[in-house]
């Protein structure tokens, strides 16, 4: 039982990469860009949507969410690019490559620009 999720997370993290590889290439159309931009920052954000010590509810987001989010990403980008993503995500994986730093950055720069955002909305509304 333990090998067969062992296995599900590393076709996920796989699969995660290859969304990340598909949202770079500039076949991809704007929209599908930036709905898989959210996608591969929600699963690679160390803060989740719901706390994984709500029992049950926790871990809906990883259970649930990244998967079906990741699978509707795939959806709107064509499929040679899709190919193309995993082939390479793939080649990653063999080699020890799929790097989750840059996934970090990216991360922290979505939460850094949503803060300079939040703190100049409510220094506006804090004016008034």
């Amino acid at each position: 039982m333990i090998s067969r999720w062992k296995t599900v997370a590393e076709r996920l993290e796989r699969e995660t990469y290859a969304l990340y590889l598909a949202y770079r290439d500039p076949r991809t159309p704007w929209y599908a860009k930036a709905f898989a931009a959210l996608v591969v920052a929600h699963t690679l954000s160390p803060i989740d949507l719901i706390p994984d010590f709500i029992p049950v509810l926790g871990y809906l987001d990883d259970l649930i969410i990244t998967p079906l989010g990741i699978w509707l990403s795939f959806k709107m980008i064509p499929c040679e690019v899709i190919a193309d993503a995993r082939r390479r995500a793939g080649e990653a994986a063999e080699e020890g490559k799929i790097n989750s730093r840059l996934g970090l950055a990216i991360v922290l720069s979505i939460w850094a620009i949503g803060a300079v955002i939040m703190i100049s909305v409510l220094t506006q509304i804090w004016k008034k």
